[in-house]
């Protein structure tokens, strides 16, 4: 795995721009687009901060999970992840629904 390429991977995935990931992890848009296209290799303490910034955690990242998912399914079980239980059982029944019709 390239530390930089599941980097963007992930931010891009989540949606956030590299210059908001940037500013999250307390790193120059020059610096974070450097370790994006693996020229640079962030330390470890600058990792954690870019994961921070990124919503996850270290064991998260290199946690690779080979989704065959389209990026738009990927981005709805991200939000469905941010529900409480009784908003995930809800959208559990309308998919239910809808997959019906």
């Amino acid at each position: 795995m390239e530390i930089g390429s599941r980097i963007r991977e992930v931010r891009e995935l989540k949606r956030i721009k590299l210059n908001e990931l940037a500013h999250l992890a307390g790193i120059s848009r020059v610096y974070l687009s450097d370790i994006e296209r693996n020229k640079k290799m962030p330390l470890i303490p600058t990792l954690e901060r870019i994961c921070a910034g990124l919503g996850i955690t270290l064991a998260d990242f290199f946690t690779e999970e080979k989704s065959e998912l389209a990026p738009e399914l990927c981005r709805l079980l991200e939000t469905a992840k941010k529900l409480t239980p009784e908003q995930q059982e809800y959208l559990q029944k309308l998919l239910e629904a809808m997959g019906k019709e």
